[in-house]
């Protein structure tokens, strides 16, 4: 049975499927949820106390064959999300990134062999055959963690070029990718000032220029290399001949680093611990521009540690207007996708799921990851209604939540709602054993933290 208040999460999904796949989907959700180990359907049809259902084949066909659009259920989280975590006031920041889904297995079309960034170094390249996901981040303040939270709601699976060989098809480079979602969220989100941050893979010219060009642009901001070619913004246009691009080359961000005439402010970033860092930095709006690529405006930002424990970084953003210190501090808090990337692996069964079909496995990971997103705005509601408090020990003090809490509080509710609605059904012809409720919570608390 799912509690009354989280039946209120899932009402806006109902829409989206037929009245048998709906049923399914909830039995498989809250299986997925009180499951520890493997994300399997078998697995999550045994947790619910389905074992015994002759008809489980029908619980695998949601995944590979019903008809329903992940597409739409993305937007519907996206839209949940801001109802009950946004204010309406502040820009809205997102984190684009990719990650490997280690898989094996012969029948998975979309399998390739990537870099393990997880396992590899700058010394030791590590190879890893699995799945290549793009996921999209709402980048925002939890306030009952007290600090910002990856909360994906939009993945998109991006197999390598061998893959499209084997199709006959045109391959589509990671920037593709992350163009299409970027023109999605806009079209989600047409009136809303919007920020993608990213690493190093995007700071790509055609990708920069594609997002900037819209009618509602949308600011990337990303890593820029040290000796990219930067230019003076070229002039307006006078109406007589071809517009210029740009204006005369700058020096080199790599010049600019060594140059001791270079005017360094000091301020203070949000920094990767948690704590505040005193950092120096340098500004410029610029030209970015490659023969044969589209011209960019961008501001570039170098940052520099004054005492030399960090290597200096450039970032570049696409609205110039920014002033560094956002940049900076926007830029930083993408770190918290490796995060939920650790999560969704830890607590949530990312890899252990074992579809094989095209469709199943289009289908399920982006799932699991929506899961951690829908968990934490669950885990929302119970701490507005006072239902909920961190876990103590006599030897572990918490001051704040983790997605750990949050998974145990939403598992703590199926649990005491199941517990309730079994004893209360117990009549004096049933076979009965007494339990103290102190018992009852240590065991319900147990299976409820279990990783």
């Amino acid at each position: 049975m799912i509690p009354p208040l989280l039946i209120t999460l899932l009402t806006p999904f109902q829409s989206l499927f037929r009245r048998p796949s709906w049923i399914k989907i909830q039995i498989l959700l809250v299986g997925t949820i009180l499951l520890t180990g493997r994300r399997t359907v078998t697995q999550a049809l045994r947790v619910t106390g389905r074992s015994a259902d002759e008809r489980f084949a029908l619980y695998h066909h949601v995944l590979s064959r019903a008809v329903w659009s992940p597409l739409r259920a993305a937007q519907k989280l996206l839209s949940m999300l801001l109802k009950f975590l946004d204010n309406g006031k502040q820009p809205l920041v997102f984190g684009i990134d990719e990650t490997i889904e280690r898989r094996w297995g012969a029948k998975i079309k979309a399998r390739g062999i990537y870099r393990d960034a997880v396992r590899s170094s700058s010394s030791h390249f590590v190879k890893t055959s699995g799945l290549r996901w793009i996921a999209l981040m709402w980048l925002t303040q939890i306030p009952w963690a007290s600090c910002i939270w990856a909360l994906p709601f939009l993945t998109t699976l991006a197999p390598s070029k061998r893959y499209y060989e084997s199709e006959k098809r045109c391959h589509k480079k990671l920037t593709d990718w992350a163009r299409q979602i970027v023109f999605q969220l806009r079209r989600w989100l047409p009136n809303r000032y919007l920020v993608v941050v990213a690493d190093y893979s995007y700071a790509v010219l055609e990708f920069l220029a594609a997002c900037q060009e819209l009618s509602n642009p949308v600011t990337i901001i990303t890593r820029l290399r040290l000796d990219a070619a930067l230019y003076q913004p070229a002039p307006p246009y006078s109406g007589t001949g071809r517009p210029r691009k740009k204006e005369e080359r700058l020096p080199t961000l790599a010049n600019v680093l060594q140059d001791p005439n270079s005017q360094w402010q000091n301020i203070t970033l949000d920094w990767y611990n948690g704590q505040q860092r005193e950092m120096e930095v340098v500004s410029q709006p610029v030209v970015w521009y490659h023969t044969g690529k589209p011209p960019v405006s961008i501001r570039w930002v170098l940052i520099r540690d004054p005492l030399g424990k960090y290597e200096p970084i450039a970032l570049l953003s696409t609205d110039t207007t920014l002033c560094p210190n956002q940049i900076a501090n926007w830029y930083v808090h993408r770190w918290r996708m490796e995060v939920t990337f650790e999560e969704v692996r830890a607590h949530l069964g990312v890899e252990t799921q074992r579809q094989w079909s095209d469709k199943a496995i289009a289908r399920t990971t982006p799932m699991l990851f929506g899961l951690f997103s829908w968990i934490t705005l669950a885990a929302h509601l119970l701490v507005q209604q006072n239902q909920v408090e961190v876990r103590q020990a006599a030897w572990y003090q918490k001051p704040l939540a983790t997605f750990s809490d949050a998974i145990a509080w939403v598992r703590h509710q199926f649990w005491s709602t199941e517990a309730e609605v079994t004893f209360s059904q117990v009549n004096q012809t049933d076979q009965m054993v007494k339990i103290s409720p102190a018992f009852l919570q240590r065991l319900i608390d147990t299976v409820c933290y279990a990783a």
